[in-house]
């Protein structure tokens, strides 16, 4: 990811409701969730959810499918990893310390339950 590209991206999460909707879609996992569920998830009417996914899609951040009548939207996880990569690119500087509590807690998401193996 680009500076302009993490400049989009900030900009979109940076109000409250989208990054709500950040959040429930990671959580939701890669099946997403439909647009009515995720309006109530967030607590907005539907047509304030057209305009905050409208902001998130345009950064990269989500994307929708049309299931028959519905529309799914799920979470760009490339877009997302890509933006967390971009914050720790250069960090610590020779300091791995600084870093280990953010690389810990991603690597906990991460590692399913009881498996202990990748802990």
């Amino acid at each position: 990811m680009v500076e302009r590209q993490a400049v989009s991206a900030f900009a979109a999460l940076g109000q409250e409701h989208r990054l709500r909707i950040v959040r429930a879609l990671v959580t939701a996992g890669p099946d997403g969730l439909a647009a009515g569920v995720l309006a109530s998830e967030v607590g907005v009417s539907g047509t304030n959810l057209s305009f905050h996914v409208k902001e998130l899609s345009h950064a990269g951040l989500i994307q929708s499918r049309r299931e028959g009548r519905s529309i799914i939207y799920s979470a760009a996880y490339p877009a997302l990893s890509g933006l967390i990569e971009f914050l720790m690119r250069d960090c610590c500087q020779g300091r791995p310390e600084v870093c280990t509590p953010a690389v810990e807690a991603l690597a906990a998401c991460c590692t399913p339950a009881g498996d202990t193996a990748h802990a």
